[in-house]
């Protein structure tokens, strides 16, 4: 008697151990995920802010058509890749398309806001300096949603990489999941926006 009850002690902790690991695994893959959705929110909220900013440039800076043209051009690469990363976030190479995207409308919105410096009028425009100011302002929550998705990527990682966790991970597809990371030191900040 005593060891039917041994043996179904044993046999309830041999289910219950890896179902407590899988259903963990799958809280922190939600986890990141919800995290992801924040930037999403704010992705959009800047590309939604992008085509305003720069009809508000055009206006004032005609013969640039070229570098508006380029804005307009990444912002759309940029969101194509947001979309593709937001069906599965941490997909690895989503990922790195999504964050290739970014740096070059970063790259593109730098050279936008460069050459406005030559436009006093520009600067001193209502429109332009509200939209400005928000795009900063949604710049920074970017980059308080980024850490905390990077947060939860990692916790995630780190208990998918552990003993045993590792076995059923591996066997229930639970993939290592990539970082929103920004790979130039000087995109690692918030762009300094001011006109």
């Amino acid at each position: 008697m005593i060891l039917t009850i041994i043996a179904v002690i044993v046999l309830i902790i041999l289910v219950a151990y890896p179902v407590s690991i899988y259903n963990k695994l799958v809280s922190l893959r939600n986890r990141f995920k919800n995290a992801f959705s924040q930037i999403d929110v704010q992705l959009k909220r800047r590309y939604d802010l992008i085509p305003n900013l720069v009809n508000v440039a055009k206006q004032y800076m005609a013969h640039e058509k070229e570098t508006l043209e380029a804005v307009i051009q990444a912002r759309n690469q940029a969101m194509s890749s947001e979309k593709e990363v937001a069906q599965e976030p941490g997909d690895p190479e989503s990922m790195q398309k999504l964050m290739g995207a970014e740096q070059s409308l970063s790259g593109a919105m730098g050279r936008l806001f460069a050459l406005s410096e030559n436009y006093p009028d520009l600067k001193a425009n209502q429109n332009m300096m509200q939209l400005t100011e928000e795009l900063t302002s949604t710049e920074n929550k970017i980059a308080f949603a980024r850490q905390s998705f990077n947060d939860s990527v990692m916790t995630y990682n780190t208990s998918r990489e552990k003993f045993p966790n590792n076995m059923l991970a591996n066997m229930f597809g639970f993939k290592e999941a990539r970082q929103f990371e920004i790979d130039v030191a000087d995109e690692r900040e918030a762009p300094k926006v001011e006109f």
